[in-house]
């Protein structure tokens, strides 16, 4: 249950009562009302803009409409306060009745607290890490794996229909590349010195036991094969070891997709997917023959000055229109990007999402121009941009890895720190912004360590159960909610605790809001706001024995704040299995 929503509705409800409004009729627009927690707690528990949006369209003062609805909100018997601050702020403050009601629903509805169907079933598909398959994950990856997985949770408990996708770039010149990389490794594991590797091939020893397996498959036959033969078999060997070691890699980030989508499927049947992705804009007015002018600056070198098969990009909001084809006659990599957006789009995506690195920030607008053109505006194409990752060591920046040739595996920094706090640290600033990863503050144990701080947070909530069972030794181990729920009504809540439940409050919200920004890391501060206040109400227990959750005296009163703990420990859980993290029992 949204909160924030349900007074949202109360309060309109509560304005089309008013004589002012009623006199307006049907055109005032209440859809820029909103209400959210104030900035200031002790201002209250909810806050409103209404008197300040609609005192323009009312002719009236903001405050002067602020204080007709304060009087109007006074009857709602779940409101025990209204006050008016500023130029017409309205600050509500919730009954304890209220509180107590709320905090039974929590605890019932368990970890699908804050689940929503704000998505209404929409089906979206979010494509994320989609790395050259050439070799190992590395840590310019993980940032784009982890928003994706994450916003793709994100959206599913937000109620969309989420596929999770990985695009396999297995048709470029990159490939080929591999696999004379890997035929290097084969002629090595025959026995042939290939000396230092030649510049243009990938260096790794990761293709060490690609060569290998070859070799062991083939013996000495395709040393003797001409290349055009060699090249294709080497290449899909290659592919499909590279693959396995991708999913080897995103699985120690709990990274898992549910369709790989092979570029090369484009390719197949004389590109036939691609023909008919360039046939259906072509027949929607979005191709010509003609020419293009030369870039600014300095001319790349596959420039060509001729006429050629282009796509009208720059009607549908690109810079520049975009060829679809090489003088060989062969398909350009951005056909193979439109031909790919059509089959996301035929199979039934009402919004495609895109999580790249910041280096694709050109691709942002020819994606959209493809978006637009082949789904006449009926789907939605958005790009989210993750920036770099520095890796850091007790401050000092941390050297490349030996097994990859030029960079730091995923791997590595998994198995050095855990994938834990890999996952809830590179959620824990806003992708759009470079992060600094330290792999000795990540796995320090202190508040400054957001994923400790919030595990922590989950642990000592399982620790509270502990300790009443050993108070009361009836208490069940698997209390059922709704022993706890029933406990509740009986319940005097203290301000402390009243507190906790709003922070609470706040989980559906973050949940919706952050689904429609598309913001995963607004879930990872929310679940280190509600940690902290957590950890906050139980170091004031220590000072006022009063407020202890386990009260070894009154049995009746130790279960209703049983019921507090389980519904932060179930957000608390919820939250960290939106970012793909863990919530631990015990923390040593």
């Amino acid at each position: 249950m949204n909160l924030f929503s349900d007074f949202e509705t109360r309060i309109k409800g509560a304005l089309q009562q008013l004589d002012l409004v009623k006199e307006k009729g049907a055109g005032l627009d209440l859809s820029r009302i909103v209400v959210e927690p104030p900035r200031d707690a002790s201002h209250g528990d909810a806050a409103t803009n209404a008197a300040m949006v609609l005192a323009k369209p009312l002719g009236t003062a903001p405050r002067d409409l602020a204080v007709i609805i304060a009087e109007r909100l006074k009857q709602d018997p779940d409101i025990s306060e209204v006050t008016v601050a500023g130029p017409g702020f309205i600050n509500i403050r919730l009954s304890a009745k209220y509180w107590q009601r709320f905090l039974a629903d929590a605890i019932g509805a368990g970890v699908d607290f804050g689940r929503s169907n704000t998505g209404a079933g929409r089906k979206v598909n979010v494509e994320y890490v989609s790395a050259n398959p050439t070799g190992p994950m590395h840590v310019g990856h993980c940032r784009g794996a982890v928003v994706g997985d994450a916003l793709a949770n994100l959206l599913a408990f937000a109620g969309y229909d989420v596929t999770k996708e990985y695009y396999i770039n297995d048709a470029g010149a990159q490939i080929e590349v591999l696999a004379r990389s890997v035929f290097l490794r084969y002629r090595e594991a025959l026995g042939e010195q290939i000396g230092e590797i030649p510049p243009g091939l990938y260096p790794g020893d990761y293709l060490v036991p690609v060569g290998q397996a070859l070799a062991e498959e083939f013996g000495t036959r395709l040393h003797n094969m001409p290349e055009e033969d060699w090249l294709e078999i080497v290449k899909d060997r290659a592919i499909t070891a590279m693959m396995a070691m991708i999913r080897d890699d995103l699985a120690t980030l709990n990274v898992h997709h549910d369709i790989f989508y092979s570029e090369r499927s484009l390719h197949a049947n004389g590109a036939a997917r691609i023909r008919t992705a360039i046939n259906d804009l072509t027949f929607k007015g979005h191709v010509y023959r003609g020419t293009l002018p030369p870039p600014k600056g300095q001319l790349p070198e596959d420039w060509e000055d001729r006429e050629q098969t282009l796509f009208r990009s720059t009607e549908v909001g690109d810079d520049i229109d975009r060829p679809l084809m090489k003088s060989d006659g062969s398909y350009t990599y951005f056909a193979a990007d439109v031909a790919y957006f059509k089959d996301k789009f035929d199979r039934g995506y009402s919004e495609m999402i895109y999580v790249l690195g910041a280096d694709h920030g050109g691709y942002v607008k020819r994606l959209e121009a493809v978006a637009r053109a082949v789904s006449e505006g009926k789907s939605k194409l958005t790009v989210l941009l993750c920036q770099l990752v520095k890796l850091y060591r007790n401050g000092e920046p941390v050297k490349m890895s030996k097994r990859s040739g030029d960079f730091v595996t995923l791997r590595e920094v998994v198995d050095e720190v855990g994938r834990d706090p890999v996952r809830f640290m590179m959620l824990y600033r806003k992708s759009s912004e470079p992060l600094d990863f330290d792999f000795a503050k990540v796995t320090e144990q202190s508040k400054d360590n957001p994923v400790f701080y919030v595990q922590y947070a989950h642990a000592r909530c399982m620790s509270v159960f502990r300790q009443a069972r050993e108070a009361f030794p009836d208490i069940d181990s698997d209390i059922e909610a709704s022993a706890l729920v029933a406990a509740i009504g009986g319940m005097e809540l203290d301000p402390a605790e009243i507190q906790l439940i709003a922070k609470i409050a706040e989980y559906p919200r973050v949940v919706e809001a952050a689904a429609h920004a598309q913001e995963p890391h607004r879930l990872a501060f929310y679940l280190y706001d509600l940690a902290s206040s957590f950890h906050g109400h139980w170091n004031k227990g220590k000072d006022h024995q009063e407020l202890r959750f386990v009260n070894d005296k009154i049995r009746e009163l130790t279960i209703a704040r049983l019921g507090l703990v389980h519904a932060v420990a179930s957000v608390l859980k919820s939250g960290l299995a939106i970012t793909g993290t863990d919530a631990p029992s015990e923390m040593r």
